[in-house]
């Protein structure tokens, strides 16, 4: 039993660790007083990627204004801001390093112990996260955050299986929340449950599930519902009522599919509008056009029966506006024939590509339909996450899917800008990185500061993302990634993703190469050349660029991506 009550406060616990100064207007406010005291740019930029939760062009961004802010009040306050944004990113070590910087500015201290407190519950070491908790209460914080440490303080204590500690601190919480604060209710009565079961209280801790399941239906919280959810599954199969706790199993997983679907039905929404405004805007011109050839035409004939002369002069005018308009309608023909290609080839492209991972789908279905009625729990977790594996690689296609069709169709937005190269490189790696942890692979970097380059910023990161996806994909477990840049020459900077995994045949590598014209025409299916690597020679091609593939089969591949210089 005690198994199944980790899993009922490990999702508490995720849920709800609190405690962060970006809650606390005193700490924005004193950022925007600095910000309007020295005027300095670069730090106001800084303070808005901070307060707009842009954590990683935060923490890529302060490194720069470090250079430049010559105020110690600066300087403090742009550290707090790296440092809070690399514990946003999990960089805990660099955390603490960046807070010891700034150890004697006293302004700080509130924030600085809370920071701490959370990162060594992050790091399970409990006795130092209830050290600096308590620092924080010496400090006398606001009721807000003081309701935050007081939760933080007792899922320490319940973590080391203090129960009356985090009894005690809990209820605390509890008194400080209001009624109409539903959200923090909810979870306050998750927290005291789970110390109460732990305990094998279940006369206690069952009612307070209830009421927190009971309070999820009347509030707007997705992710609530889910977790007040699984936890009543739980708790009915400790019961040994098998029919409720399936049921709510399984109103628990329609929760989870609902945040995935109201994310991809947004999505899809927006794209759907903006090609519907398109088409529209494309009618208006076309009936412009229509509108405007009949107005001459009758312009013509009017001025026609004033004298062969005149109508030999117009004649000719006509002529000429007639030429102009069969080269217009000969170019519509022309980019209608290659978006009908396009169309033909992305309905392959679906039709090939996603039978296969669909149909699997609906197997991992119907294999976790028949292992919940044969009660089979144990297997239910690896078919779900084969699931969801299948499901986040059939959403990788339909990506690549939509950014071939709006670049085929002069859609995709494109602007070539000056921009240091390393950020955007951290940054997709950074996206990577749980991948290859899970698939035990080594992905380090190796990237020049002071590189800039010129290039369209969205479409590199597409290539970005695919490149590296395909490493990963095709790299076995224990294998190694490095993704390096460096200056090429004077004209170009290179970035070089090297792996270790199973290659590419010569044959199929001779075939990627002698793409140089990415055209509709061009493209054969058959030849065994994906979506994703075409996608990736357009977009190169198109910011002034090359893509260099070398690979040997049972080795691995490096692939290059050359960029020109922003002094180019």
């Amino acid at each position: 039993m005690s198994k199944l009550y980790s899993i009922i406060y490990g999702i508490t616990l995720l849920l709800f660790q609190t405690g962060l100064p970006e809650k606390n207007k005193t700490f924005i406010g004193r950022g925007n007083s600095i910000c309007e005291k020295y005027k300095n740019k670069a730090f106001c930029k800084a303070l808005d990627f901070y307060k707009s939760k842009e954590y990683d062009s935060c923490y890529a961004y302060s490194a720069k204004v470090l250079l430049q802010v010559k105020s110690k009040e600066e300087l403090d306050y742009v550290k707090f801001m790296q440092a809070y944004s690399a514990y946003k990113k999990g960089l805990y070590k660099k955390t603490l390093q960046n807070l010891n910087l700034i150890a004697d500015n006293k302004d700080y201290t509130l924030e600085k112990q809370i920071l701490r407190g959370n990162i060594y519950l992050k790091l399970k070491k409990y006795d130092e996260s209830i050290f600096f908790y308590q620092k924080a209460l010496d400090e006398k914080p606001e009721t807000l955050r003081k309701k935050n440490i007081y939760h933080n303080l007792g899922i320490n204590f319940l973590q080391k299986k203090d129960f009356f500690k985090a009894n005690e601190y809990f209820n605390k919480e509890l008194d400080l929340i209001q009624a109409i604060d539903t959200a923090a209710l909810i979870s306050a009565k998750m927290d005291l449950a789970n110390v109460y079961y732990n305990q094998y209280l279940d006369d206690k801790a069952i009612p307070l599930f209830k009421e927190a399941y009971d309070l999820s239906k009347f509030y707007s919280d997705i992710r609530l519902k889910q977790n007040s959810a699984r936890n009543m599954a739980v708790v009915e199969k400790n019961r040994k009522n098998y029919q409720k706790s399936i049921e709510y199993y399984m109103e628990y997983g329609n929760w989870k599919d609902s945040i995935w679907n109201r994310d991809k039905i947004w999505e899809l929404t927006e794209k759907d509008k903006q090609l519907a405004v398109a088409q529209k805007q494309q009618e208006i011109v076309l009936q412009e056009e229509e509108l405007k050839r009949q107005a001459l035409v009758q312009k013509s004939l009017v001025v026609g029966a004033s004298g062969l002369l005149v109508f030999l002069g117009f004649l000719g005018y006509f002529y000429r506006e007639l030429k102009s308009k069969n080269k217009f309608i000969t170019q519509q023909k022309e980019e209608l024939n290659v978006a009908n290609k396009t169309k033909d080839y992305l309905f392959s492209v679906v039709s090939h590509d996603l039978r296969s991972p669909i149909n699997t789908i609906k197997r991992q279905h119907e294999k976790l339909k028949l292992q919940l009625k044969n009660k089979e729990y144990d297997a239910v977790s690896e078919t779900t996450n084969n699931a969801i594996a299948l499901t986040e690689s059939t959403s990788h296609l339909l990506n690549n899917v939509l950014h071939w069709s709006l670049e085929q169709n002069n859609q995709l937005s494109f602007k070539a800008e000056e921009y240091p190269l390393k950020p955007l490189v951290e940054q997709a790696v950074y996206n990577f990185e749980e991948i290859a942890e899970a698939k035990n692979i080594a992905l380090t970097t190796n990237l020049e500061a002071t590189i800039l380059v010129k290039a369209d910023k969205e479409s590199l990161k597409i290539v970005l993302r695919n490149l590296l996806d395909n490493a990963l994909k095709y790299t076995g477990e224990n294998g190694k990634i490095e993704v390096k840049t460096y200056k090429d020459s004077e004209e170009f900077s290179t970035i070089e993703i090297k792996d270790t995994g199973f290659g590419i045949s010569e044959e199929k590598l001779a075939k990627i190469k002698e793409l140089e014209d990415l055209s509709i025409d061009k493209i054969n299916r058959s030849e065994g050349v994906g979506l994703g690597m075409l996608l990736c020679q357009t977009l190169i091609k198109k910011n002034n660029g090359k893509l260099l593939i070398d690979s040997e089969l049972n080795v691995g591949t490096t692939i290059r991506i050359l960029l020109p210089n922003a002094s180019a």
